[in-house]
């Protein structure tokens, strides 16, 4: 059964009626612009089918029971009464509710049974998605209308203040806005979306290396104060602001390791604008191209595309792979990195063939057999289903 039949299913079970909604909120790739959204820069994901999915029904009271099956465990708390624990599953569902009210929202009760399917740490984001699918659980129960921006910034503030993750806003806002059939250009300054249609005759293939790494534990925070500074000795608000050339020019404000987070920010920008005049020409090769272009910079300049510690580099070789295929445009490690998943453009002729063939060439390499998905583009976070009382 797909997660959708297995929340209602699940929700008649435990409460013996249908629930009054189904919600979902879907995961994302990030095609290109990596980083740079912490960076007020430009970002291209596209959200996908892989989701995370609530059955639910209010309560009379202020409380919040989320029966979550992906860990076995019911998350119970009381809107007028709960407090920041450890993190865990938990703890984004209470820091959703806790930015909402913050915002003076009016919040009311729910039960639900929740599910996803979006692999966990592997740069789908599928943090954003359990955030997006509780604010909409909370809109189909309050009085309160659905502005899809809005409820990212808070989603985004809730990760970072609740939970304690320094995350861009890319992920919300994708899970919030997508659209079918597109991925989107984001402003992560001005919030300004662009649509950008894939290319005719092409497949996103998502392909996991089944490495992972944990986000708050990582060297993501680490890059992340690395640009700020980079940023603050260029004397500009984020690398945003800066050229290539500008930045050639400033070269030796920066040490070393600070030019080279700064090289990769600036020229991913570049990189991602200049995806998008491909998109608007159904360039696949040039798109692809510009991907190819954006793992080398994430392996050089960023230093993300390799495990701290372990003796293999699964992202630099799935990409390897990937790219010795002659049916794909271009490929680039996705998400955070170190660890996780790459993503790939490839004609959609190719796709079965190359799904194969990459999965056993980078099994034959690491001795790990990968998670390989064709991935489509679909809307953003919503209702799936509604039941009539």
């Amino acid at each position: 059964m797909s997660p959708h039949e297995i929340v209602r299913t699940t929700f008649n079970e435990r409460y013996g009626t249908n629930p009054s909604v189904i919600v979902r909120a879907p995961g994302r790739v990030n095609l290109i612009g990596e980083h740079t959204d912490y960076n007020d820069g430009f970002v291209m994901p596209m959200a996908i089918e892989y989701a995370v999915w609530i059955a639910l029904r209010p309560r009379q009271d202020r409380k919040v029971s989320v029966h979550a099956l992906d860990f076995d465990s019911t998350i119970e708390f009381d809107l007028d009464n709960f407090s920041k624990e450890a993190t865990s599953p938990a703890e984004y569902i209470k820091g959703m509710a806790w930015a909402l009210m913050g915002a003076d929202y009016p919040l009311n009760g729910w039960e639900g049974v929740m599910k996803g399917d979006i692999p966990i740490g592997a740069g789908l984001s599928s943090s954003a998605a359990l955030e997006l699918a509780i604010a909409r659980a909370f809109v189909e129960v309050s009085d309160f209308e659905w502005n899809p921006t809005q409820i990212a910034l808070l989603a985004q503030k809730a990760e970072n203040e609740w939970v304690g993750v320094k995350c861009g806003i890319m992920d919300q806002m994708i899970s919030a806005n997508g659209k079918a059939n597109h991925a989107l250009l984001i402003d992560c300054r001005s919030l300004e979306i662009r649509l950008a249609p894939l290319p005719p005759n092409t497949r996103i293939v998502v392909m996991d290396t089944m490495t992972r790494r944990e986000l708050v534990d990582s060297l993501y925070n680490e890059r992340r104060e690395q640009c700020e500074t980079a940023a603050r000795l260029l004397g500009v608000t984020a690398l945003r602001d800066i050229s290539t050339a500008d930045l050639k020019a400033n070269a030796k404000k920066l040490d070393p390791t600070t030019l080279k987070r700064a090289t990769h920010i600036v020229s991913e920008n570049e990189r991602t604008l200049e995806a998008l005049d491909a998109m608007m020409l159904g360039d696949a090769k040039r798109l692809g191209n510009l991907m190819y272009k954006s793992h080398m910079s994430l392996r050089d300049y960023f230093e993300v595309t390799k495990m701290p510690h372990r003796p293999i580099d699964a992202l630099d070789i799935m990409v390897q792979c990937a790219r010795k295929h002659t049916g794909c445009y271009g490929a680039r490690m996705t998400g955070a990195g170190f660890g996780g998943c790459a993503v790939a453009l490839v004609d959609s002729d190719a796709v079965d063939d190359f799904c194969q063939s990459v999965a056993s060439a980078y099994t034959e390499q690491t001795h790990i057999v990968p998670q390989i998905y064709v991935c489509s583009a679909v809307n953003g976070a919503g209702w799936a289903e509604q039941f009539v009382s």
